[in-house]
């Protein structure tokens, strides 16, 4: 037997050693070390804080969004004004009597001037004042 042919196994009982298996290569990037828990807890804060400054902005640059709020505050301050003063009802009744979409506008009043006011949070405000025989009259100064 003077020749082995490659069907042959390798190993302790042909007397013949195997072939040395070249090592893995190394990892190119060392072991990472784990890394410190920040204070702050990485950037959820600066994304907060730019969805914040955003959503500020766009309120204050689209005169459209500031129009509407004055709109809907005029209307919920003579419809809350009227219901209350002219109908007698509470104001939390007259919250009632408002269209579909208002309910960011909420109402106050100052029984001693019998005035009623619609806001719409850091957008508008507007007040009605009851004015007897003539019904609520929207206050020009605001």
């Amino acid at each position: 037997m003077a020749r082995v042919n490659n069907i042959n196994p390798t190993g302790p009982t042909t007397g013949e050693t195997p072939p040395h298996a070249a090592p893995p290569p190394a990892d190119p990037t060392p072991a990472a070390r784990p890394r410190k828990a920040s204070r702050w807890g990485g950037c959820l804060p600066w994304a907060i804080g730019l969805a914040v400054l955003l959503a500020v902005f766009a309120i204050w640059k689209f005169p459209s969004f500031k129009a509407q709020a004055e709109l809907g505050s005029a209307y919920a301050a003579r419809v809350g004004c009227s219901c209350r003063y002219v109908q007698g009802r509470s104001l939390e009744s007259c919250q009632s009597d408002f269209e579909p979409g208002m309910d960011m506008v909420s109402l106050s009043e100052d029984p001693a001037t019998k005035t009623v006011t619609g806001s719409v949070p850091l957008l508008a405000s507007r007040s009605a004042r009851y004015a007897g025989a003539s019904g609520c009259l929207l206050r020009p100064d605001n």
